[in-house]
């Protein structure tokens, strides 16, 4: 099958030239982003293989149909980015990566954590300035802190365990579902709202759907505990980005991390050194020394990536033989899963 990889860069072609043991897939790789002006590419391919920051709208979607193409590999776990209606009507076929290891995510997130708390970002500076004054740099233990947990699936689990069990932190949940593993690490579940007034740490794992979109706005903002952590590694549309800098400028909130943007698409993954960045708003955000982002990288291992590759090729090999997988998304089963979980 041949298969043009769209926002490729060097570590997916070396991981799905290694996951592709069989040779069955014909890649082709290219650093364009998958968008209206570019799907042209596409013409004359089995398939193509996206990330997270790919166009997979209407319009797209239409021009991939038109090129005979019915299947679309994901790699990653979100798919916010695609028309599954659309798609569907298509009769393309839209194949992501459900899991890889949690323990990326995870782990990245704490670590996000304890560089904004103890202002590792800004020893590291300042200690290559040759400043080994310690004024300004003062944190807090985490031990015996709240830490509010917004999603727990796999990752938020693993996040609840090392946070509960390792740190010694008190575990506040908040999900559609409650999760027997968060409860057994010591995690309890409360309402949003109440998790958000009574953290010191709140961190975000939740896929971005309609319902929780900017689910973090000003409002939710106002009632967390003042001088609060907020911590985002999921999608960057979950907090409303304008709203978290008021708070920041207000010293209500003491400080975020995020590896994700909600206008991200059009400057991560990307090296812009020598280029004006356009987004006020974002350039804004690196103003404060209270706010660390970085570029979506917390699924960032070499475990996950090879997780992803070998997930993508097993597609493929799927797709090929009409075995329908976990992968597969149809958008009257997501529609389904939302209402039954009480997303409408």
């Amino acid at each position: 099958m041949k298969i043009l990889v769209y926002s490729a860069r060097s570590y997916d072609r070396d991981f799905l030239t290694k996951a592709n043991r069989k040779g069955l897939c014909k890649f082709h790789f290219t650093e364009a982003q998958l968008k209206p002006d570019s799907v042209i590419m596409a013409k004359g391919f089995d398939a193509v293989c996206c990330f997270v920051n790919d166009d997979l709208g209407k319009q797209v979607l239409e021009n991939l149909a038109s090129f005979g193409i019915e299947l679309v590999l994901l790699r990653c776990t979100g798919f916010n980015n695609v028309d599954l209606e659309t798609a569907e009507q298509l009769g393309i076929t839209v194949m992501r990566v459900a899991k890889y290891s949690p323990y990326s995510v995870a782990e990245f997130t704490v670590g996000l954590m304890l560089t904004l708390n103890r202002k590792i970002h800004r020893a590291y500076n300042r200690v290559r300035e040759e400043n080994f004054l310690l004024d300004g740099l003062m944190g807090f233990d985490m031990h015996g802190k709240t830490v509010g947990v917004v999603g727990t699936g796999k990752i938020g689990t693993v996040v609840a365990k090392i946070l509960g069990q390792g740190f010694g932190m008190n575990v506040l949940a908040h999900d559609l579902i409650e999760n027997p593993e968060v409860i057994k690490y010591g995690g309890t579940y409360v309402a949003l709202d109440n998790l958000l007034r009574e953290s010191d740490i709140v961190t975000l794992h939740i896929p971005l759907t309609p319902d929780t979109f900017h689910l973090i706005d000003r409002d939710k903002l106002a009632i967390m505990k003042k001088g609060a952590l907020l911590i985002n590694t999921s999608r960057g549309a979950i907090i409303d980005t304008r709203a978290l800098i008021d708070s920041i400028k207000t010293k209500h909130l003491g400080g975020a991390g995020l590896d994700v943007y909600e206008e991200e698409g059009d400057i991560f993954y990307k090296n812009l050194s020598e280029q004006i960045i356009e987004d006020e708003v974002f350039l804004l955000l690196l103003t404060f020394p209270n706010v660390i982002v970085t570029g979506h990288q917390a699924y960032f291992t070499k475990e996950a990536l090879t997780h992803i590759a070998e997930t993508t090729i097993r597609n493929v090999e799927d797709f090929i033989a009409n075995k329908l997988n976990e992968n597969v998304l149809v958008a009257s089963k997501v529609i389904r899963t939302f209402k039954k979980q009480g997303r409408n």
